[in-house]
């Protein structure tokens, strides 16, 4: 059937040249030479025969190996090469689909699993912490503490990045005061801000409002904060007192808010790298921390699906400003104003 399909056009064209042919030879011939034309019609019909039944035992072979080959659970379009055929292409589809939605869901299994790992997790590190401020020993209590405190960083940014990554990414974006969201995030990093002797410096008024989402706007500030405390400089390098200073500006229609530390400082040939995945730069910091390059890089994915933008400047030595520009509530006066 599919021959024929394939052929139909070819055996109609060729039919009509056949009796066109020889309707124009038997006008022009005498009736007794008709037995010639019968004769070259018969061999030619042979040659046409042999030719077309070798083509079509090829024909048939092949799809008899695309038949077994279409049974198999496996790519055939490597194997047959026939880049032209529908029901390749559809096999080797439905396969490829049926992978990428077996890796999909193994994927989506394991960030549940995860998810589920950090949340049990958190329970007893509370519970570790509560236990750890009955220490007696100052020192001991301390260094407790932060590592405890390292620890409830890590798990929390597991989860946040599992929930990034989940296809189920929950926003949830309305009218939230930007005060609360940095305050939120000044409570999350308070126990290594005051350990390494931040001087916090915040002038965000109550009447400022933005469009977004609180919890993963709270988590980009924790990633600024975290590697403003990083890369902070060494107290005896440090000329001045460790200080962040934060702001916002209002413009006609986005608020920016800025977040400014007199660390280190990015190198020139490292900021325009920083929000790449898993970049740690160049800069070597005081050696407490051990970088991952992925804070940075999962904040700027989180601001591009809240269409927050997201950007940095820096002078090597002097201070680093993150700035995120939020959409915010219309407000009369148009140009920059410090709030």
């Amino acid at each position: 059937m599919k021959w024929i399909k394939k052929k139909w056009r070819d055996y109609a064209v060729l039919l009509f040249f056949a009796l066109s042919f020889n309707l124009y030879f038997l006008l022009l011939m005498r009736t007794s030479q008709v037995t010639y034309l019968l004769y070259l019609d018969l061999l030619l019909f042979v040659f046409w025969a042999i030719a077309e039944g070798t083509a079509f035992f090829v024909f048939w072979k092949k799809e008899r190996r695309k038949a077994n080959f279409l049974s198999e659970d496996e790519l055939i379009y490597d194997v047959l090469s026939m880049p032209d055929d529908r029901e390749v292409f559809a096999h080797d589809f439905a396969i490829l689909e049926r992978h990428i939605q077996n890796g999909f869901n193994a994927n989506c299994d394991l960030q549940d699993y995860v998810a589920k790992w950090c949340h049990e997790y958190k329970i007893p590190l509370t519970a570790a912490l509560l236990v750890s401020e009955k220490i007696t020993d100052t020192s001991v209590k301390i260094s407790m503490q932060e590592q405890l405190e390292r620890m409830n960083l890590q798990v929390n940014h597991m989860l946040q990045g599992c929930r990034l990554q989940s296809p189920l990414f929950d926003l949830q974006i309305r009218q939230v005061p930007l005060k609360e969201c940095v305050r939120a995030s000044i409570r999350n990093n308070q126990f290594f801000l005051i350990r390494n002797k931040f001087q916090m410096n915040m002038t965000v008024g109550d009447e400022v409002t933005v469009y977004t989402d609180e919890t993963w706007l709270t988590y980009i500030l924790d990633q600024i904060l975290s590697n403003a405390v990083k890369y902070a400089k060494a107290a005896e390098e440090a000329q001045e007192e460790r200080c962040i200073r934060i702001w916002c500006e209002r413009f006609p229609d986005t608020i920016a808010l800025l977040i400014e530390d007199n660390g280190e400082g990015i190198a020139e040939c490292d900021i325009r790298r920083i929000f790449e995945k898993g970049y740690t730069g160049s800069n070597y910091h005081n050696g407490k921390y051990k970088s991952t390059g992925m804070g940075l890089y999962l904040a700027m994915q989180i601001a591009k699906k809240l269409e927050h933008e997201l950007s940095v400047e820096s002078v090597c030595g002097a201070y680093t400003r993150f700035r995120i520009a939020l959409r915010g509530c219309k407000n009369e006066n148009a140009d920059s104003i410090k709030l």
